[in-house]
């Protein structure tokens, strides 16, 4: 989907195939049909906005097979869809059952990530549309915190210098720019918009930046304009931001809060959880580490880091962080010229909802995506930007 903003660019707004797990080049194919084309014919557009999510085997297969490129540029505008970003983040596997720790796996430090990027790349040049020269893809914040010591962070910072300068090439090469963007997350070297700067600055490239995604942003209690602001006092650019909201509790001590809780205590993915105390944030690396009534502070509320549906809240006593949400889209593209121009609705926890929550079927899922691109639709007409057809 495609917005004009006032100052005359044009937004872009996707939904990440995350949500939908492949691993090979059949399988985003099979994507495209059973579920990207279903959307976009749900939501009566004649055009539809993905953010791919490319898996190892599927990247590698594309980058190295010119035919296969085509043939998915082709199927993509067969079934009206068009890709301006990619999801980086997720190397292989994100669909297994158990995911947790796997998915920053391999990290900046391991020569594999920057192979991988690389692939990505060069492979989004040739899907960008015709009429737009500006790609983006968003990618793991260096690394996991633990095991990360000076000689793994020098190494990675030496990764991102040479990513930068391929972006470059692929430039040259092909007059299309190419920006990858760290996704601060919980629990990771680059936990928040805060840390981020100092890598960021100090490799100083412009096709280097940031991927602000909004359920992060609230799990660790970040003030959405505190934070952009500072991105932008330090020239750091916002290559695009994922729309996703975390799960929120008020009142963590009440008994059937943490009932309610449980119930998105599942083994699929990590829910690092977080409260803010006098002596700052603290946290655990999943949900059900904090329900167990021992490390985490629970005078205050507690959110986790799990990506709730934006236009259904849980039900009380829970709720979401979509007012965070709405606060950074204000920001990034409600002002004068927009901070990001690549927005991505990334919720990919569809299947690991509780069970009264999740869609039955491929219908119910289609309807729930539809539902949120809908919501984040009018989010930004609020804003003042003009939907294209």
């Amino acid at each position: 989907m495609r917005f004009r903003h006032p100052d005359g660019s044009t937004v872009h707004l996707a939904y990440c195939t995350n949500v939908h797990p492949a691993e090979t080049l059949d399988g985003v194919l099979a994507q495209l049909r059973d579920h990207c084309e279903p959307v976009r014919r749900r939501l009566g557009r004649d055009r539809l906005g993905i953010g791919l999510w490319l898996a190892r085997d599927a990247a590698h297969a594309l980058a190295t097979d010119p035919s296969a490129l085509r043939a998915l540029r082709d199927e993509l505008d067969r079934r009206g869809l068009e890709v301006v970003t990619l999801n980086g983040f997720p190397y292989e596997g994100f669909g297994a059952e158990e995911v947790k720790y796997r998915v920053y796996r391999p990290d900046w430090a391991d020569p594999e990530r920057l192979t991988h990027t690389t692939a990505l790349a060069r492979v989004l040049a040739q899907l960008l549309p015709d009429d737009v020269t500006e790609g983006s893809i968003s990618t793991l914040p260096l690394a996991w915190r633990t095991a990360y010591d000076d000689h793994r962070a020098a190494t990675a910072r030496a990764a991102l210098a040479t990513l930068a300068e391929r972006l470059d090439a692929l430039h040259e090469l092909t007059g299309r720019s190419v920006r990858v963007g760290l996704e601060p997350e919980p629990g990771c070297t680059v936990e928040t918009t805060a840390d981020v700067l100092a890598p960021l600055t100090a490799i100083g490239h412009e096709r280097i930046g940031v991927c602000v995604d909004t359920c992060h942003l609230a799990t660790s209690f970040e003030d959405p304009h505190t934070a952009l602001d500072a991105l932008a006092d330090a020239g750091v650019p916002i290559v695009k931001s994922q729309l996703s909201a975390a799960l929120h509790a008020e009142h963590p001590r009440l008994p059937e809060v943490r009932a309610a809780l449980a119930a998105f205590d599942e083994p699929r993915f990590l829910h690092q959880t977080r409260t803010t105390t006098a002596a700052g944030l603290r946290g655990t690396d999943d949900l059900g580490e904090a329900l167990t009534g021992g490390p985490l502070p629970d005078t205050a509320p507690w959110r986790a880091h799990f990506h709730v549906p934006l236009h259904a809240a849980p039900a009380a006593p829970l709720t979401s962080t979509l007012p965070v949400l709405k606060s950074a889209l204000t920001r990034l593209v409600g002002g004068p010229r927009p901070l990001t121009r690549h927005l991505e609705v990334e919720t990919y926890t569809w299947q690991a909802l509780p069970a009264e929550l999740r869609p039955r079927g491929r219908a119910q899922l289609t309807e729930g995506i539809a539902a949120e691109l809908a919501l984040a639709r009018d989010l930004l007409t609020d804003l003042g930007l003009k939907e294209l057809p």
